[in-house]
């Protein structure tokens, strides 16, 4: 990250949602700062717990003054991973939660609104809008996209449509580390390239509806910027290059095959979640005691 942190971590609260309200639950979390607060109201006599992270998003109620937008979360998160890839360093941001938590809103957002628009295309935006600052002729930009989905532990590239699905294979190369071969990487000269790029991979997602979430994600989507800075010599007659790769990734929800109804091919798929989030969760552990 920019500021120098290698790992950060920030929390999110969405509004209650309509079955929420049809079931009359009850909001038992409160923020303070960059601190998250749990109440016990089994045992009121109980002190609430207490949980501290690098940042709490509080976007229960938009009349609140602690209210965070889809802009103030960027401005905390995204700028400083597009900071890091203009630097030269690798970065990544993923959401992670339960089905409905509202993982793929925060990512993507409401493309049809300009306020509602999640971190990735507001990172797109404005790293075409770094770009368009530059002044040196002797800089020079390409910015490579690519778009993959994980479903049920196969790997798919969602810019080949729906029609031409088919299972990529994961390898590792000694110099460029693991890679997906065959996925499709696309040249863009703009954010409105990333933007349609996005909105056709979107369509070939795998969505399904059950009892916790209309739209629950069944796959996780991993969305790969490659952007390469050339910095040409007169004297050598020859550029150096830098290059960074940001992750952007919207992780399909962990769920309870019990409260979201999940039978047959939707259970199969609750099945690959879990296991794989459960493999995740294994790998930051591993990575925190480094």
């Amino acid at each position: 990250m920019g500021d120098g942190a290698k790992v950060k971590v920030a929390v999110r609260v969405r509004p209650i949602n309509k079955r929420e309200l049809d079931l009359k639950t009850y909001c038992c979390i409160d923020m303070r700062n960059n601190d998250t607060f749990l109440d016990n109201r089994e045992d009121s006599k109980k002190p609430r717990k207490k949980f501290a992270y690098d940042h709490c998003f509080w976007s229960i109620d938009p009349s609140d003054e602690r209210f965070a937008s889809q802009e103030v979360v960027f401005d905390a998160l995204g700028r400083s991973v597009l900071q890091s890839s203009f630097d030269g360093y690798n970065a990544c941001i993923f959401a992670y939660g339960q089905t409905g938590s509202g993982k793929s809103y925060t990512m993507m957002g409401l493309s049809q609104d300009e306020k509602l628009k999640g971190v990735i295309p507001r990172l797109c935006d404005s790293m075409f809008a770094k770009i368009a600052e530059n002044k040196d002729t002797r800089l020079s930009y390409k910015v490579e996209v690519s778009y993959m989905e994980i479903y049920c532990e196969r790997v798919r590239d969602l810019l080949c449509g729906k029609e031409t699905k088919h299972n990529l294979k994961v390898r590792e190369h000694n110099t460029l580390g693991t890679y997906v071969e065959g996925l499709s990487t696309l040249a863009v000269r703009s954010f409105w390239d990333i933007e349609s790029i996005m909105l056709e991979g979107n369509k070939s997602r795998t969505v399904a509806a059950t009892q916790m979430n209309a739209e629950s994600s069944r796959s996780h989507a991993v969305f790969s910027i490659v952007l390469t800075q050339t910095l040409f010599d007169p004297e050598t007659n020859a550029g150096n290059e830098k290059v960074s790769r940001t992750g952007l990734v919207d992780l399909a929800g962990s769920e309870r095959a019990g409260k979201s109804g999940a039978l047959g091919e939707r259970l199969k798929e609750g099945s690959n979640i879990n296991k794989s989030l459960h493999t995740l969760g294994l790998v930051i552990s591993a990575l925190a005691e480094i």
